[in-house]
């Protein structure tokens, strides 16, 4: 017995992460204290998500202005076409987050609006600078700090068609061309720079199950050979703003990758504890290895190796870094964004060779959940904090500490639902920040933090049926008002208080927050009724043209 034991021991110490203790699951109760003074509390949105206007004033089309005109790809059919108007009422939306008291934004740059066919070398697109700069000059006016997404998945839609959009080692210099200019023109303002948001689903999504734009089903292959462009272009654009940039404009470069927590069925049983760490390094490490060390996670190279072999492959499916190649990619990276939002339990299942090859049979795992954790809205988003606490620390142990800042978390609600005293969103939030808090408190380097999002918006292939906004918006409504949740105020007394200073205070907020909402729900209702009344009124009155704003 005790020889097993200290086998398992070894073994855990040979395959599991330096450090960490995947046995080590500390459940603990609510934990009352702050964050570091300097803490950064922002909300997120991206240009897709929430500009709307997509053929307006000289933007070319996005894979997804493409994608989303396509029947059948989208719930409902809904589109990004109008969205939350974002690109006609920024000033508004910055007024929200005044009124919040936010220290940052984090929003995306649309690359169709500034360069409408992707290509530098072919035309600049003014109007579309133009209206970044009135944001970035807006959002310090207001002392708030601009963080700037560069790729938030709307890739022109012209590099698709003419060259297969990520499939083609080309993009890699066409984004560092679009990331040049945006640096070149607002670089003396945007001092927080990341170069990709989420490019697990950009690969995984877009090149292998097709869900998301280009819609491209290339199983086993597309995934891969998109990541290693990223990759390359991540890297690219890292250089370009250190070489050229970062001595007269003093900005930080870095990444954002979502990833949910994988914990093992069994914490006693080691392959449980491999498929786990399988499912993170396939996930996160995917992304965060070749940054940080150089290379692919050994564990990706290993099964997709095997497997191709298995398929009478010459070569893994999984592409080469070469060795000039690793030393260019290594240490791209002033810090870390992290996207969170729900944990799997993950479990060993070994996927025969030649039943359909794809990312997901490579790694051999299953995922579970406990029906009795939460699930407030999307079906895949179930509310487990303690797996956020979780995966900070396994980030600090696998990449020695890294600076971090939390690029999104949130949760959504069911489409019916327009209750705007969402008091699952407050619990979420109250529930995830706090073991953010403790896991700085266990020395995980985390400096700032953002909700998600600012607004419901377009919810790629959900369209509109899943909200994740602090704000409600009425789609419905052609002026797209905006509705306070009892979130904000929730999230404004965190804000305040820079985290949870003592019970009887924080207990208090939330019976403060939902006392706000009640007459939100009033005014949203009164809204609707004058709405119904227009248009039975414009109903009776067929005769006159009736013309949407345009």
């Amino acid at each position: 017995m005790l020889q097993r034991l200290l086998l398992s021991v070894l073994l855990l110490s040979v395959t599991a992460s330096e450090d960490f203790d995947w046995t080590k699951n500390e459940k603990t109760s609510f934990y009352y204290g702050t964050f570091p003074t300097g803490f950064s509390w922002g909300v997120g949105s991206s240009a897709y998500q929430t500009e709307g206007a997509w053929n307006v004033d000289g933007k070319g089309k996005s894979i997804w202005d493409t994608f989303v005109h396509k029947k059948g790809k989208i719930f409902l059919n809904d589109t990004g076409d109008s969205s939350c108007e974002g690109y006609y009422k920024f000033k508004d939306d910055i007024n929200l987050m005044k009124d919040m008291k936010l220290n940052h934004y984090r929003f995306s740059i649309s690359w169709p609006r500034i360069l409408p066919t992707g290509l530098k070398s072919e035309q600049i697109n003014e109007k579309g600078l133009k209206y970044y700069d009135d944001l970035i000059n807006m959002l310090l006016e207001n002392k708030i700090t601009p963080v700037v997404t560069l790729y938030h998945w709307d890739l022109p839609q012209v590099l698709q068609e003419k060259y297969g959009g990520w499939q083609n080692v080309s993009m890699v210099n066409y984004f560092n061309d679009f990331a040049n200019l945006c640096f070149e023109r607002f670089g003396n303002r945007v001092k927080y720079w990341i170069t990709f948001n989420n490019p697990w689903s950009i690969a995984v999504e877009g090149y292998e199950t097709g869900e998301h734009a280009p819609g491209l089903k290339l199983r086993g292959t597309g995934a891969y050979k998109a990541a290693h462009h990223i990759i390359k272009a991540h890297a690219k654009v890292w250089h370009t703003y250190d070489t050229q940039w970062r001595s007269k404009q003093k900005g930080l470069v870095g990444i954002s990758l979502t990833a949910d927590w994988g914990e093992p069925v069994d914490v006693t049983n080691q392959r449980d504890i491999e498929a786990a760490e399988r499912y993170i390094q396939f996930y996160m490490g995917w992304f965060a290895t070749p940054i940080f060390s150089g290379d692919y996670p050994q564990v990706m190279k290993d099964y997709i190796g095997r497997k191709s072999g298995q398929q009478g492959l010459g070569a893994s499916r999984l592409p080469v870094f070469s060795p000039q190649e690793k030393s260019y990619i290594k240490g791209t990276c002033d810090f870390l964004g992290i996207g969170h939002f729900t944990t799997r339990y993950v479990t060993l299942k070994n996927y025969p060779s030649g039943v359909g090859d794809s990312y997901f049979t490579d790694r051999d795992l299953a995922e579970l959940v406990d029906p009795q954790w939460p699930d407030p809205g999307s079906e895949w988003l179930y509310s487990v904090p303690w797996g956020f606490r979780r995966l900070l620390n396994f980030v600090k142990t696998q990449y020695g500490n890294p600076m971090i800042y939390v690029t999104e978390n949130g949760v959504s609600e069911k489409v019916l639902c327009t209750d705007l005293c969402d008091d699952w969103r407050i619990k979420y939030y109250r529930e995830y920040i706090n073991e953010m808090l403790k896991a700085v408190k266990d020395g995980v380097n985390v400096k700032g933090y953002t909700a998600w999002s600012l607004l419901d918006n377009f919810e790629w292939d959900e369209g509109y049926s899943e909200r994740f906004g602090l704000y409600y918006v009425d789609f419905r409504n052609k002026n797209k008002p905006r509705y306070p949740k009892a979130s904000v105020q929730f999230y404004k007394r965190i804000i305040s208080s820079n985290g949870f200073p003592n019970q009887r205070e924080v207990e208090s907020w939330k019976r403060k927050s939902v006392e706000t909402c009640t007459s939100s729900n009033q005014l949203l209702a009164a809204a609707r009724r004058q709405s119904q009344g227009d248009q039975e009124h414009a109903g009776m009155q067929k005769s006159w043209p009736v013309h949407d704003e345009v």
